[in-house]
């Protein structure tokens, strides 16, 4: 059991190992602030089982870069973007969009477990790919990351508006004129950049827990079109940073960590939501209540 715990956290000489992984917290902070902001459009549009599927596109990207010397980052956001355009193109409908990403996952799982198997590399390389690592944010890989996360932020700024009513009220939105087939593929492209960035810090398998368990907690505890992507920015940057300080206390991977603290805000998050609800049925009922007498 002490085994056990030393392994999970053990902060002897911490203050060492945070100042030689300054870059995996600045890295976890960026890719907070672009998990929680496109997070919103992810559960407004319905689309948390396209991000699984385009971060197995990006695993086997990855893997392929990583096989034949390419380059992780580069692999990945390729492996990203052809997921999130064959998903946006061929899944215009809700119905098809699934189908094809069903078709995609496995075929991406087991495309990048070939390479991996195939590549002659240190196993840790191969397993950082599926469950992150924080060891491996060096300067070139944190300026990629800077510049891809500024890309999709500033892309999101720009179509903010006629994103988030195509994405409420598709139908009105394209009756009004707003062009919601070039925002839906628009909008998967950046998608596709968000997850190639995610994978390179918690993992294909994981990439979740960033780009979609932060929103849904915000959703939880607020509708406000202000409030839930500062909410779920802030929930995103506290289970990235946290995550990653808590996994330099011990031998683990970041994802653990970084899955943990985001399911206990969502947990937080859905016990306010049901308080709130509780004391307005309670006041409803005596209003009724007094009312009738």
């Amino acid at each position: 059991m002490n085994d056990w715990w030393s392994a999970i956290f053990n902060f002897s000489n911490y203050g060492e190992l945070l100042v030689l992984l300054q870059n995996s917290l600045i890295a976890g902070a960026v890719l907070g602030v672009v998990g929680g902001l496109i997070g919103v459009f992810v559960m407004s549009r319905d689309m948390a089982f396209a991000v699984h599927g385009i971060s197995e596109l990006s695993f086997a990207g990855a893997s392929a870069g990583l096989l034949f010397g390419v380059g992780v980052v580069e692999g990945s956001i390729v492996g990203s973007l052809v997921a999130a355009a064959l998903i946006g193109v061929l899944g215009a409908r809700a119905r098809d969009r699934n189908s094809i990403i069903a078709v995609l996952m496995p075929f991406g799982l087991g495309l990048g477990i070939l390479c991996l198997a195939l590549y002659p590399g240190r196993s840790a390389n191969k397993f950082g790919l599926l469950t992150g690592q924080i060891v491996a944010v060096d300067d070139p890989r944190l300026n990629s990351l800077v510049a891809i996360s500024i890309v999709v932020v500033a892309g999101l700024m720009v179509v903010w508006r006629p994103l988030t009513f195509a994405s409420i009220d598709p139908e009105v939105a394209a009756a009004r004129g707003v062009p919601t087939r070039f925002l839906s593929l628009y909008f998967m492209l950046l998608l596709g950049l968000a997850v190639a960035v995610s994978v390179q810090i918690v993992g294909s398998l994981l990439v979740l827990s960033i780009l979609v368990t932060p929103a849904a907690a915000a959703l939880r505890v607020s509708s406000s079109p202000i409030v839930v992507p500062l909410l779920s920015t802030v929930f995103a940057v506290f289970s990235l940073v946290g995550g990653i300080m808590l996994a330099l206390g011990g031998s683990l991977p970041i994802s653990p960590y970084v899955t943990t603290l985001s399911f206990l805000i969502y947990v937080v998050c859905r016990i306010v939501a049901a308080v709130r609800a509780r004391r307005g049925n309670t006041g409803r009922s005596t209003d009724l209540v007094t009312a009738r007498s």
